[in-house]
Formats: C-alpha cells, sequence, structure tokens
C-alpha cells in the first residue's frame, strides 16, 4: 500500500522503498537454557513496477564455521571464525525471518548465542568441532535448504568468514531463480 500511495501521489510508473532493521529474537542458550536477545540485521527491498510487485528479504545471520582443513593437519584442534550467512529471498508465500535464521544456522559448524555459560562454551566448541564446514560448504548447505522451499521462488546465499589466523576473509556466494 505504501508503494502504491507513493506511486500515486508522485504520478510515477516506479516506486521503491528499502527498509533496513534490526530484528530481535529471544534464544537460549544450548545447555543452561540461559536466554538472551539476539540481533539480527534485516532489510527488505520492495519495488512496483505499474502492477508488479517485488520483494527481496535479506536476513543477516552470525554463525561458527570451524575449518575442516585445520582440523585434519592439527594434533590440539582447529581455529574456527565466525561467519556472517546473508540470505535473500523472494518468495510467493510468507516466510518468516526465523525460517531464513535456522536455515542459515543449520548450514554452519554452529549457531552463535548472545550468552553462554561453561557448559554452553563446551557444547559450540565440541559441535563445531563435529561439524566442520568451509565457506562454500556452509552456502552449499543453505542452497540446499532453500532449494527445497516451495514458497522460495528466487534466492542468494552469501557468507563470509572472518579468517582467525589469515589476514583476509573467506567468501562464497551462490544465486538461483527457481521460476
Amino acid at each position: 500500500e505504501i508503494l502504491q500511495d507513493m506511486q500515486k501521489s508522485l504520478n510515477a510508473d516506479e516506486a521503491h522503498l528499502e527498509m533496513s532493521f534490526k530484528y530481535f529474537m529471544e534464544k537460549k542458550a544450548p545447555v543452561s537454557g540461559q536466554s538472551a536477545l539476539m540481533d539480527y540485521d534485516c532489510t527488505f527491498k520492495s519495488a512496483l513496477y505499474g502492477d508488479q510487485k517485488d520483494l527481496i528479504m535479506t536476513v543477516n545471520v552470525p554463525v561458527l564455521s570451524l575449518c575442516p582443513c585445520s582440523k585434519e593437519i592439527s594434533a590440539y584442534g582447529a581455529h574456527n571464525q565466525r561467519s556472517i550467512v546473508s540470505i535473500s529471498i523472494r518468495s510467493n508465500k510468507l516466510v518468516w525471518i526465523e525460517e531464513i535464521i535456522e536455515y542459515a544456522e543449520n548450514a554452519a559448524s554452529s549457531p552463535i548465542y548472545a550468552l553462554l555459560k561453561r557448559e554452553d562454551e563446551k557444547y559450540v566448541t565440541e559441535k563445531s568441532y563435529e561439524n566442520p564446514v568451509f565457506v562454500e560448504d556452509i552456502v552449499r548447505n543453505a542452497t540446499e535448504t532453500l532449494d527445497k522451499d516451495e514458497r522460495i521462488i528466487w534466492f542468494e546465499v552469501s557468507s563470509t568468514n572472518m579468517e582467525s589466523i589469515h589476514n583476509h576473509n573467506a567468501w562464497a556466494v551462490i544465486r538461483k531463480d527457481k521460476r
């Protein structure tokens, strides 16, 4: 309706609106059950071309990734990094922000939590150690899930691993139009 009002009041063929916001979600730590608010950066980009509507929802999700190569060659552990998984979608039915967050977290070595007690830290560390993934794996894992969701008609998944032992970040992206 906002786009239609803009289009009408400006006597325009097209109208565009972009909104970015922090989305807060209560999240419980995996072992202690302590809850705290996690924040996620979200963006809605909408457009109206004549009477054709377009909406792209983007959710940026922080996750943990553990390097498979480092695990393979090290006798005493492996390096891990915080990663940001960015998922943008076009859909033909409602897809909740929480669903996109879950897709991103399931694609990584482990979710990230706002509050962790010692037993939670142990769980997250061991979970990531048992589930090592490269940045490319994160993107492929998320792609498999998005591809199966019939509500999603187009998507772009990218992930940036903020490397902990390298002077560069690793990045991967996949874009797919399912129409």
